[in-house]
């Protein structure tokens, strides 16, 4: 018995419609800002962290971009007080990343 015929006798009035939904997915537009974004690195609790601070835009796009940093490098990290901080050094890595979406980068620290 498959899905369909359990599904029949669980809801037998229900009609089934022919017509495929159409997933729709907009693209959100992030801000891109004049001014560079600063990607330093720290030790904090002597552990390797990559901070990067300086976006204008609004908060709920800077998340969006911290989501998507940490997916493409499959890191943890987490967004407080205006900044990104993802664990370990991918300084070089996220630079890239944002030059890729039109940002402009600033390297502080070593």
């Amino acid at each position: 018995m498959d899905l369909q015929e359990q599904l029949k006798k669980l809801f037998p009035e229900h009609q089934v419609s022919e017509e495929q939904e159409e997933a729709v997915e907009n693209e959100h537009e992030l801000y891109v800002q004049k001014e560079p974004m600063i990607c330093k690195y720290e030790k904090r609790k002597g552990k390797a962290t990559t901070i990067i601070e300086g976006y204008e835009g609004d908060e709920e796009d800077f998340k969006i971009l911290a989501k998507d940093i940490k997916t493409k490098l499959s890191v943890g990290g987490s967004f407080k007080d205006g900044a990104i901080i993802i664990q370990g050094d991918y300084r070089d890595k996220i630079m890239n990343i944002l030059k890729e979406k039109g940002f402009k980068v600033k390297r502080v620290g070593g």
